[in-house]
């Protein structure tokens, strides 16, 4: 006999299912954070200045296909431009769009309901400036008592507070650029906004554990993250050992200061291979590969630390051996014998592999979008959200400003 059809299977559900996000937040930290809780399940809602939104949506090139036409006339977003800038996208996946004046009193009043109703608000004002819009935590909070605001500034809110807060002044003054570089050349940046990274993923870590808290108590909290301790937090072992020890580290390369062979060996025709043999083991894996077992009982680099006293003779000898083939050649050969290794890819090889190790690392969002890197999370039960296009500004406003002008139990509309 023919089956009934079978009812259509829900959605799997999400980590974050329920969860309404304020994203106050301009650049990189703050939306980076709100993107996460927006691939955790979480609804998240962008506020941004009428007519220029975001800082990044300008920050191209390169710029992504057109998002729209202009509006001559102007709408309450402003003029929309005809094309953003795909640093805008990197942060801005999943969310749905408002544009709000805070000078503008019923903006402003708009801006206060949506606090009120949130779970989460992030916001990187300057510490004091949202207090005479009625968005500060103070106020927030005797609103909306169960809300976790999330504030993100440079240095903090205490001294340091009037300071602005960008990635590549925190680079340098935060040490991490003293460390980074040759021995001996200047000072440099990482080749991304390093600082904001980190700084988004300790946003989301705080907003995830207050919402923890909340689930348990009912009660909201602040959440307080800065550029500064969030880089300082994260230079580890270089930090440790400056407290050990009193001395500052300085730049060393590729190489690193407590493990050899641990860097860039050259190949042939000097072409980079990246070694990192982190014990002994690993180590005598390396050398016996290379035809050179011998090595590995050298009283210069039986030990770890031998090693890394000797780097100079170490690294002469397994360069002169290394000569003989390609960076490819020696992957295969040392992968084999399980020596951790890889060539010095570009971005578009290393998306490359992780498409071959089948990691799906690019994931589309829709035609004539860019693409999204795919979120690194990998949930078994309440898997992420796949990503929808960033908005484009004031894409949402219409139908959202309807719903905050209205009843507040009232569910949020459905995304157009």
């Amino acid at each position: 006999m023919p089956q009934p059809p079978r009812p259509p299977a829900s959605p799997p559900a999400r980590a974050l299912d329920g969860v309404l996000v304020a994203d106050f937040s301009r650049v990189l930290a703050g939306p980076l954070a709100a993107a996460t809780l927006a691939d955790l399940g979480a609804e998240v809602i962008k506020v941004e200045r009428p007519g220029t939104g975001d800082d990044t949506r300008a920050w191209g090139p390169p710029f992504g296909p057109d998002s729209g036409p202009e509006d001559p006339e102007g709408s309450k977003g402003g003029a929309q431009r005809s094309r953003t800038a795909a640093y805008f996208d990197a942060a801005n996946r999943s969310k749905r769009g408002l544009a709000l004046d805070l000078g503008d009193p019923a903006d402003a009043a708009a801006a206060r309901e949506l606090a009120r109703r949130a779970d989460v608000l992030i916001e990187n004002f300057r510490p004091g400036s949202l207090a005479k819009y009625g968005l500060d935590h103070t106020a927030t909070r005797a609103a909306n008592p169960g809300l976790v605001h999330c504030t993100i500034t440079g240095f903090g809110s205490g001294a340091g507070a009037s300071l602005p807060g960008y990635d590549f002044v925190v680079q340098a003054v935060g040490g991490l650029m003293s460390i980074t570089g040759e021995p001996g050349g200047p000072p440099l940046k990482a080749g991304v906004a390093l600082v904001d990274v980190l700084t988004a993923k300790d946003a989301t870590t705080g907003i995830l554990a207050a919402l923890r808290h909340r689930d348990r108590t009912g009660r909201g909290q602040l959440v307080e993250v800065n550029l500064l301790s969030s880089l300082l937090g994260s230079l580890v072992n270089q930090a440790s050992g400056h407290l050990a020890t009193g001395r500052d580290p300085g730049p060393m390369g590729n190489r690193h200061p407590s493990i050899a062979p641990y860097e860039t060996l050259a190949c042939r025709d000097g072409r980079p291979l990246a070694v990192a043999a982190g014990n002994d083991r690993q180590f005598r894996a390396l050398a016996t590969a290379l035809g050179a077992p011998e090595l590995a009982d050298d009283p210069r680099f039986a030990r770890n630390q031998d090693r890394v006293r000797n780097r100079t003779d170490l690294i002469k000898a397994l360069e002169d051996r290394l000569a003989s083939g390609t960076p490819e050649n020696w992957t295969d050969r040392l992968l084999a014998a399980s020596v951790p290794c890889g060539p010095v890819n570009t971005l578009s090889q290393a998306l490359e592999l992780a498409g071959r190790l089948g990691l799906d690392p690019v994931t589309p969002v829709g035609e004539g979008r860019i693409p999204q890197v795919t979120s690194p999370l990998r949930l078994s039960d309440t898997p992420v959200t796949p990503p929808t296009a960033p908005p484009r500004l004031d894409e949402h406003g219409t139908a959202l400003r309807t719903w905050l002008s209205g009843p507040a139990d009232h569910p949020l509309p459905p995304e157009m």
